[in-house]
């Protein structure tokens, strides 16, 4: 396995956070082509597309110096998902974003995961705060994001209409 990236290696109680790999790209397309959860929200893209994102994903670490991490759960080894910091350009703050594989959806990965990045981003970036931008219908990820402790007044992303922002404090946990 070749680690795409200068991404550190974060571990949970139960997952693995590393750099994308080579190996990351099929599971990654399929989530992307074809997985319901981006098919409801209306974000499905080609294989292409797809590519794109991956790489762009990987221009992240070398760019920023954080992106995406890779999760694997330890106990079967096998990707459940993304979980990372994204500051696209033009975009006003850096985000905490999440995606999971399907299967992996309502065990916690997410929040596990979004909780050890947030530590990093603070610890180890120095970052004082941390936005998500999530989509006013989507439930699932804004319930995450409560068990985070952000919280939204409901204003809207500039750079994404259809998503409100969500503030995450940055102290302990």
């Amino acid at each position: 396995m070749q680690n795409l990236t200068n991404a550190p290696l974060l571990t949970t109680a139960r997952l693995i956070l590393r750099g994308p790999e080579r190996s990351d790209l099929p599971e990654f397309t399929r989530f992307m082509t074809s997985a319901p959860s981006m098919y409801a929200q209306g974000e499905t893209v080609t294989a292409e597309q797809a590519w794109i994102g991956f790489m762009a994903g990987i221009g992240h670490w070398q760019w920023h110096g954080f992106g995406f991490f890779t999760l694997v759960e330890q106990r079967t080894e096998l990707p459940v998902g993304r979980v990372g910091l994204i500051k696209h350009s033009g975009w006003p703050d850096v985000e905490l974003a999440w995606h999971l594989f399907e299967g992996a959806e309502g065990k916690g990965f997410a929040t596990e995961a979004a909780m050890g990045v947030k530590t990093w981003a603070r610890e180890d970036l120095g970052l004082d705060r941390l936005y998500s931008y999530i989509d006013r219908e989507n439930t699932r990820s804004q319930a995450v994001a409560k068990r985070l402790g952000a919280m939204t007044d409901g204003t809207r992303a500039p750079h994404e209409p259809e998503a409100e922002i969500w503030v995450h404090p940055m102290g302990r946990h």
